[in-house]
């Protein structure tokens, strides 16, 4: 498995001929300067923004993405998905968020999107237990970088990957949620090429994706 990261919370996982894409941005987004196009096989958007619902991005030739944009129980490409309804506040506006769980090549991976308080209950048991999971820290519609480092831990992930805290108002919530995690020295790389052996022995790693 490969995962790229392009910025805001736009993240590609590629497993042989099978691409994800999730929180493409869109054109209308302040951040369309991060796009990325490639052609998804699936593509999931956790809340219905400029930011995060750009499928024409990952649309490309004859690779249309199967699209999933909220919750509910999917199944596609033999990847079974759980979408769990949260809310969120996106310029003063409130949005349902869709946090994301599946496996993939025996991996399971967590995607919180634009989660902006605590989880209930009923969701942190459904998602707890990932292998991989990204998690927003940028603040200000998203949890803070304190915040964010402090449910990730709690939901005991083998591995955490930072998303969203590339604008002007988040330039110190990465710094913030290294240090909280006891890992200021962390170097970004371009890309994780991780299979299931590979998470053998982790517990709360931090990985920072170079956007």
């Amino acid at each position: 498995m490969i995962i790229s990261y392009f910025g805001k919370q736009f993240v590609k996982l590629s497993q042989g001929d099978l691409t994800l894409a999730f929180n493409p941005i869109s054109k209308d987004s302040d951040f369309k300067d991060q796009i990325s196009r490639f052609g998804a096989n699936v593509a999931f958007i956790t809340a219905n923004h400029p930011d995060f619902n750009g499928i024409d991005t990952v649309t490309h030739g004859n690779t249309v993405p199967f699209v999933i944009s909220g919750p509910g129980d999917y199944e596609t490409r033999e990847i079974f998905i759980k979408g769990l309804m949260t809310e969120t506040e996106i310029d003063k506006k409130k949005y349902i968020n869709t946090i994301y769980f599946l496996t993939v090549d025996e991996i399971k991976i967590c995607f919180l999107g634009s989660l902006s308080k605590d989880l209930s209950s009923e969701v942190r048991e459904a998602v707890s237990g990932a292998d991989i999971l990204f998690v927003p820290i940028g603040g200000e519609g998203v949890l803070s970088a304190k915040e964010a480092y402090k449910l990730s831990l709690s939901l005991e992930p083998k591995i955490i990957i930072p998303i969203d805290y590339g604008s002007d108002r988040a330039k110190d919530a990465l710094k913030v949620f290294l240090k909280e995690g006891g890992a200021e020295k962390t170097e970004a790389i371009e890309k994780l090429a991780i299979k299931r052996k590979d998470l053998e022995g982790k517990e709360g790693d931090i990985v920072v994706l170079k956007s």
